[in-house]
């Protein structure tokens, strides 16, 4: 990663924070828009924030320990950039009205979503240096389909047991889970893809 795009990596992980927590700001306050009416961003506004700098806090702690060590690493800006952008694409999705008016909407986002976040959090723990080179694979997919079984959970909590969706939620919840974990599936491509076209990072330390 040349010197540009390093300086640029903050920016742009501060600008998808911002714009995902002005979006859910706006839509709490206006909770009476149809496209914000029911679908709890009171509980988004608390909890789309901390997950989206759980695992930037996640490897500064990592690195403090491996600081301790001798090793440093460079800040991986890019993955933390694509963890955040699935929350963002999901509010303004809701912003957009495009759940409501796009039928296709949904299902497009838990693929392209979970490819998002499951390159961004094969960036963050560099799994593309793991040996046997299977073995990224294996944590990237099946990181990817848990992470779809528990947002699912979350759905289900959220809106489902107590709505109207409950008669139609075991094909939307299957459907779901299954494009998650193709979109896992997409991002193990593209992190190997993306080893072969970035060199190797060099680490300080004895």
């Amino acid at each position: 990663m040349d010197a540009d795009a390093r300086r640029a990596g903050p920016a742009v992980a501060l600008t998808v924070l911002a714009l995902t927590l002005g979006q859910l700001v706006v839509a709490t306050v206006a909770s009476d828009l149809p496209q914000f009416e029911g679908k709890g961003f009171a509980a988004r506004l608390l909890a789309y924030p901390l997950l989206m700098l759980a695992v930037p806090l996640a490897w500064a702690l990592s690195e403090r320990r491996r600081r301790a060590r001798g090793a440093t690493r460079a800040v991986p800006w890019a993955g933390f950039a694509l963890v955040m952008l699935p929350f963002l694409v999901d509010v303004s999705g809701n912003s957009l009205d495009l759940y409501d008016t796009l039928p296709w909407w949904d299902d497009a986002l838990h693929a392209g979503n979970w490819f998002l976040l499951c390159t961004g959090l094969g960036l963050v723990l560099d799994v593309e240096a793991l040996r046997p080179r299977w073995s990224a694979a294996v944590v990237v997919v099946g990181g990817g389909a848990l992470l779809a079984l528990l947002w699912e959970v979350g759905e289900w909590w959220s809106f489902i047991r107590h709505g109207t969706e409950l008669a139609t939620a075991y094909e939307d919840t299957l459907g779901d889970m299954v494009l998650g974990t193709s979109g896992s599936a997409l991002a193990v491509l593209a992190l190997r893809l993306l080893a072969r076209r970035t060199p190797a990072p060099v680490s300080a330390g004895g």
